[in-house]
């Protein structure tokens, strides 16, 4: 699946396209398929959302949504060797892996 993330530009969070506006959560996050770009462009434009991005994803089987990439996974969850300062309650929680 293809998801989108960029940073909101009022707040400076990381943000994710979640079909009808940016979410600061990830699993709130929707495959765009061939639409990112369109979605992209925008809400670039409108001032919306700062340098938006496709990533790669899949939903995992608690409906939870993991990019492919460990820089959207520090980006998703917070740091990996503070995980008292990551976005959800800890990584370990979350059940990821955070070995690439």
């Amino acid at each position: 699946m293809k998801i989108l993330t960029g940073n909101d530009l009022k707040s400076g969070l990381v943000v994710w396209w979640d079909g009808a506006g940016w979410s600061p959560s990830i699993n709130d996050a929707v495959d765009v398929g061939e639409d990112g770009a369109t979605i992209m462009a925008r809400e670039e434009a409108a001032r919306n959302v700062n340098v938006p991005y496709a990533i790669e994803a899949e939903r995992d089987a608690d409906g939870g949504v993991r990019p492919a990439h460990i820089k959207d996974r520090v980006r998703a969850l917070g740091p990996t060797v503070r995980t008292d300062l990551a976005v959800a309650k800890s990584a370990e929680a979350k059940g990821w892996d955070w070995v690439i």
